[in-house]
């Protein structure tokens, strides 16, 4: 009988999520219009969260982060 730890198999699927310390996020603005914002556009899911979203709406000028 097989068993099945799908843990492990989870943690295995999210390893490329992480991100290596000391990695410095600097794109082209090729990069950041063809990787990033066209698939921001067309609602697809980045494999490492690199950008997070704020909606700016919600916050006055002077508490934004």
């Amino acid at each position: 009988m097989s068993r099945h730890n799908y843990d492990d198999d989870d943690k295995d699927n999210h390893d490329h999520d992480m991100v290596m310390s000391g990695f410095r996020f600097h794109p082209t603005e090729e990069e950041l219009i063809e990787l990033y914002l066209r698939r921001k556009v067309e609602g697809k899911r980045f494999n490492v969260e690199l950008i997070t979203f704020l909606d700016l709406y919600r916050y006055d000028p002077l508490e934004l982060p």
